[in-house]
């Protein structure tokens, strides 16, 4: 495991490395990607980000390289997800793997109670006083995002711990990158990715899990166990499991047009030590 101390410098035999299975073996492995902060660039608001126009183009080849076998794992609402990446349709698990689409269309989607929904109105009203404080309501999850308002984590930490309390077992306090998120308690990134490799195409192939916070360490365990590879991306802002690091979305979105187009990789990913 990597310490949120150790510094890791991004190598460009790496990158060449993970580009390389995927062209050389495209039947082998299995590509799961978060969103936010992965495969686009952070913003200050959740609504704010930005597709950039060739990635959705790119993910489309590099799923059709791999035979289908690529899929988006994110705490975005399975809907919205579908709207970034408009009109390609990708397996998709939303919600953390709460929500899911396989890749024959069938779909499971968390819906919230109307116990959880009242809950949602009162955290509103509760957090109002919290200037910078941004509420995200993903339906059947609520995050706080405190990015322009860091120093009310404290606070708001405390007022997402009580919430999820009063939400019952049904539903766990998920921490991130300055955020707090209270999602269904009953999946996990990691149980998603699983479950994708129960299905053809997924199924018999090496995984490779690429994320970029906290929420994504259980996909990353999990394509370790399997024998795959896991991918940090960014800054290490904590201890991670993953077995390498890229150093930006901007990276990732390079080796993915790489792959794309059948070319040989530039820059980006580290091997970890």
């Amino acid at each position: 495991m990597l310490d949120d101390d150790e510094q890791l410098q991004p190598s460009d035999a790496a990158i060449r490395h993970l580009v390389r299975r995927l062209l050389a073996e495209p039947d082998r492995w299995a590509l799961f990607l978060d969103i936010d902060g992965t495969l686009i660039d952070l913003a200050v608001t959740p609504d704010a980000i930005q597709v950039p126009l060739s990635l959705t183009a790119n993910l489309s080849a590099v799923s059709s390289r791999l035979g289908g076998a690529l899929a988006l794992v994110t705490g975005r609402s399975l809907a919205y997800a579908d709207e970034l990446f408009s009109p390609a349709r990708f397996p998709i698990a939303g919600l953390h793997g709460a929500e899911l689409r396989a890749v024959d269309g069938g779909t499971t989607v968390a819906r919230a109670t109307p116990a959880f929904s009242e809950l949602k109105h009162r955290l509103v009203k509760e957090t109002a006083w919290m200037e910078g404080v941004l509420i995200e309501d993903k339906g059947a999850a609520i995050a706080a995002h405190y990015r322009l308002a860091p120093a009310l984590d404290t606070a708001l930490e405390k007022i997402m711990r009580d919430f999820a309390e009063k939400a019952g077992p049904d539903w766990t306090l998920q921490p991130g990158k300055m955020v707090f998120e209270v999602r269904p308690s009953r999946a996990s990134k990691g149980d998603a990715v699983a479950s994708f490799l129960e299905q053809a195409p997924f199924s018999g192939r090496l995984p490779i899990a690429v994320g970029d916070d906290l929420t994504d360490e259980s996909m990353f365990a999990l394509a370790n166990a399997r024998g795959g590879q896991s991918i940090r991306v960014g800054s290490l802002s904590h201890a991670t499991c993953a077995l390498a690091r890229a150093s930006s979305p901007s990276a990732i979105r390079t080796a993915l047009a790489t792959v794309a187009a059948g070319e040989p990789a530039a820059s980006g990913v580290a091997a970890a030590r």
